[in-house]
């Protein structure tokens, strides 16, 4: 096999008013995402009814709230190369201590968010 690469820079990038998402890979299996977080951002507290994810911080710092629902979240900081697991159904969200770079891989269902509370004005009414 050759040691090609197959696909030259990411597949979409969605510019975010906290930072960026660039879509790497996406199969019926399972999707590859880089995320940026600008420093002292938050993308909004959602849970998703399919999606499970798996996060690894790259550089940078970031605060992780996940609980069972809104009412029951725990907080804690994860440092580059750590990983945080986020089974479907489960309530999250990460801030950005330092501007920070995540992979997230995930089952497929890209457009599978619910967004709880959202400091830019984007949960559903």
């Amino acid at each position: 096999m050759s040691n090609r690469r197959l696909a030259r820079g990411p597949l979409s990038k969605v510019d975010k008013p906290w930072g960026s998402e660039e879509l790497l890979a996406s199969t019926d299996r399972y999707a590859l995402k880089l995320i940026r977080v600008q420093k002292g951002s938050r993308p909004s507290l959602q849970f998703h009814r399919r999606k499970s994810e798996s996060l690894v911080l790259l550089s940078g710092k970031l605060r992780v709230e996940m609980g069972e629902s809104r009412d029951a979240l725990a907080a804690d900081e994860i440092l580059p190369g750590e990983c945080l697991d986020v089974p479907r159904g489960r309530v999250h969200r990460v801030s950005a201590i330092e501007n920070s770079v995540i992979i997230e891989v995930s089952t497929p269902e890209l457009d599978d968010v619910v967004r709880i509370e959202d400091d830019y004005g984007r949960t559903e009414k």
